[in-house]
């Protein structure tokens, strides 16, 4: 019987996949005793992948590793056939491991119940998330990483994190309780894609210039005038900003006191930020502070992609300052904010509000 990719009905194989030519192309040079690199130049093929393709899909029913294609293609025609069960429909054992230690209820393979890992508090996020289940249950990666250490004889009691995760989101695999999703750490009914992630963007971003866009005299730090520029959360939403000159690392301070009626009665939804740092106490210390400096040393401003710069255009218009923003995700592209340790420190020292938020930084 022919390979099941010489079929009419076969669909068209991927460039990622070996074909048939090249897998007896592998047979034809292992029979020679030619090294996996060489035959991994020969075909233009990582290393890994030859070396994988041998190991995974040789005969093995003498002992030794028989490469023959047309077996190599069997095994792998065989392993590419879909839909798969999966491994938690196929272990029961593995499924209530895994189970019992997403719903928080620990024991070891003897039955003998302990606690699980200790989760700290330090109440810095909202009060509702406080009491969830994940206080006291593992995570799929710390599930994934302790089967090795309760089974390490036993090969079949290995999953991986994302696994887990898949039996717990897609529907078609549901190995596992959906309400067990409850005990993640995201506590999410729905998993949020990665592409949605990533491309999300601030509405107050659209006509905004982004980092890659700054002029090579920004990035040599050879003319005066660039600043960088930071803000510092501490206790109580309280908050400082940092702006810091990217050729003398000259640094100066933003005040950001608290406004008229912060603490006295119940937020108002979508209201001002009476905490002293939304978008218009921000944008009046910067206009304030940099407004002082002459106008040579008034170049440009970068900072990263805080809600606390919604009002990016009028400060341009304010102050006549080029405003460039990070990455999405990438504060660390500020270099001179990042290296600038001690405008933290004395910030932290001089208004002790902000010390906690300044020690994360130092540690960070």
């Amino acid at each position: 019987m022919p390979p099941t990719h010489l079929a009419p009905s076969a669909p068209l194989l991927k460039n990622r996949s070996l074909s048939f030519a090249e897998r007896e192309e592998i047979a034809l040079e292992c029979a020679s005793g030619t090294s996996v690199r060489a035959i991994a130049r020969k075909l233009r093929r990582s290393p890994s992948t030859i070396s994988r393709e041998i190991r995974r899909n040789s005969a093995t029913r003498g002992g030794d590793f028989d490469y023959r294609a047309i077996n190599a293609q069997w095994h792998a025609d065989r392993a590419a056939k879909r839909p798969k069960a999966s491994k938690l429909t196929l272990n029961l054992t593995l499924r209530d491991y895994v189970q019992d230690r997403l719903s928080g209820l620990i024991a070891t393979p003897d039955g003998i119940a302990f606690d699980g890992p200790v989760v700290i508090w330090k109440g810095r996020r909202a009060v509702h998330r406080q009491s969830r289940r994940w206080s006291s249950a593992w995570s799929p990666e710390q599930i994934s990483q302790r089967l090795k250490v309760d089974f390490p004889e036993d090969p079949t009691m290995r999953i991986s994190h994302e696994a887990i995760y898949q039996a717990l989101y897609i529907q078609g695999r549901g190995a596992l309780k959906r309400e067990l999703s409850a005990c993640l750490r995201s506590g999410r009914a729905l998993r949020l894609p990665r592409e949605r992630g990533r491309s999300r963007c601030k509405s107050f971003l659209t006509d905004a210039l982004t980092i890659s866009d700054r002029p090579a005299e920004i990035s040599d730090r050879a003319v005066p005038g660039h600043w960088e520029g930071d803000l510092i959360l501490g206790l109580g939403s309280s908050a400082i900003g940092t702006l810091v000159e990217r050729t003398t690392r000259f640094t100066m301070l933003l005040h950001l006191p608290r406004m008229k009626g912060h603490g006295t009665g119940k937020p108002v939804r979508n209201g001002p930020a009476l905490a002293g740092h939304g978008a218009e106490a921000v944008r009046d210390a910067i206009a304030e502070t940099i407004g002082s400096l002459p106008a040579q040393l008034r170049r440009s401003l970068t900072w990263d992609q805080g809600a606390e710069m919604a009002q990016h255009v009028q400060l341009r218009i304010d102050t006549g300052l080029e405003i460039y923003f990070c990455d999405p995700q990438s504060p660390w592209q500020r270099g001179s904010v990042a290296a600038m340790r001690t405008p933290t420190v004395c910030s932290a020292n001089t208004f002790p509000r902000a010390r906690t938020s300044a020690s994360m930084a130092l540690t960070s």
